[in-house]
């Protein structure tokens, strides 16, 4: 088995034994940023003009044509995407390296950052999937809540794991990040005779034991993944044990507009992407789902009819509905340290260790 040297030196940003400070952000093309007190708005041209100035102003009045939770669409063309504030992220250790995820066609070209627990023992992994939360349009995998989220993942429940940059709106919007996470799958499994291009998957990972995760509209895409597995099967050399969905977006509580403007090849308001079909959850790819749900999410009802209906389906696996009392909307990624939000990441670990 390589050694944790000679496994960073083949990676895009090695990281030997990482004590994690603020990760460098994901390069964006026609990027502003401008910062009010209560938000920070990262706004994203649709024009191909190039912008790259960061500066720190009053953002000028603009005539709004679309308005959205995540978002604003003006109209000059431009789309605003609204952030909160990071959250503060503590030093972290463990082992944590970037990786381009190797698809049928590379473009874009995709990066993945892994995770492996402080000591990894020389010995063979659960792998997890994770899927952000960004309402299809805004964070990234690599910045410090998602890193710091991941890294407790992986050491509690002694994983490696992969966390998906995929592609958002409005630069490259839905169905793209349905795409990639399928690829990203694709690319996992390139590793089953331990001759894949990505080191650690080929020592460390057990492709037995997969579990696609997410939070928010990374729950949604999670549960795309699985649906698709349980029409194809997994790919050759993987078993998608376990999937994981951690406040999930879902439609159907009629809110469903943002996602419908951003994907452009939509269904209209029962897509089996924004609500899940009865057929895909009758043959979920996978033997056990856990659901959780938040104690004051505007989402919860969407993760308890995702649990209701499967369990009510002809699907053979086993669900598990969490309610995580005391907290709202992924504050187990924002709010880490709070004292409820601190249930989370154990919860998921519990699951993942369960036979």
């Amino acid at each position: 088995m390589a050694t944790m040297t000679s496994l960073t030196s083949s990676v895009l940003k090695p990281y030997a034994f990482f004590r994690m400070m603020t990760p460098t952000p994901p390069r964006e093309t026609n990027l502003s940023f401008t910062y009010s007190p209560n938000k920070i708005h990262q706004s994203l041209s649709l024009s191909t003009a190039p912008n790259n100035e960061k500066h720190i102003t009053t953002p000028p009045k603009k005539e709004i044509f679309h308005e959205f939770d995540f978002f604003v669409v003006y109209t000059d063309g431009t789309v605003e995407v609204l952030r909160p504030p990071p959250a503060f992220v503590p030093p972290f250790e463990l082992h944590i390296k970037d990786a381009e995820i190797i698809t049928t066609t590379n473009d874009p070209r995709l990066t993945a950052r892994l995770f492996l627990p402080k000591n990894p023992d020389n010995k063979k992994l659960p792998v997890v999937l994770y899927f952000h939360g960004s309402g299809f349009c805004s964070r990234s995998a690599l910045s410090p809540e998602y890193t710091n989220h991941l890294a407790d993942i992986a050491n509690q429940s002694n994983v490696l794991a992969v966390s998906v940059e995929y592609s958002k709106f409005p630069a490259r919007p839905p169905p793209a990040c349905y795409e990639e996470a399928m690829a990203s799958l694709d690319w996992i499994a390139l590793h089953a005779n331990g001759a894949g291009p990505e080191p650690w998957l080929n020592d460390y990972a057990d492709l037995q034991r997969v579990f696609v995760a997410g939070n928010s509209a990374g729950g949604n895409i999670t549960h795309y993944v699985v649906s698709k597995v349980g029409k194809t099967g997994p790919p050759n050399g993987i078993n998608v044990e376990g999937a994981i969905m951690v406040h999930p977006f879902f439609g159907g509580l009629g809110e469903d507009r943002q996602w419908l403007y951003m994907c452009k090849d939509n269904k209209g308001p029962e897509d089996p992407r924004l609500k899940p079909a009865a057929e895909d959850l009758n043959t979920l790819g996978c033997r056990r789902v856990l659901v959780c749900v938040a104690e004051t999410d505007p989402l919860r009802p969407a993760g308890e009819n995702y649990f209701r209906d499967l369990k009510n389906s002809s699907w053979g696996g086993r669900v598990e509905l969490e309610l995580n009392k005391g907290i709202g909307h992924s504050d187990q990624v924002y709010k880490p340290y709070d004292e409820n939000s601190r249930l989370v990441v154990p919860r998921i670990a519990t699951f993942i260790k369960q036979q």
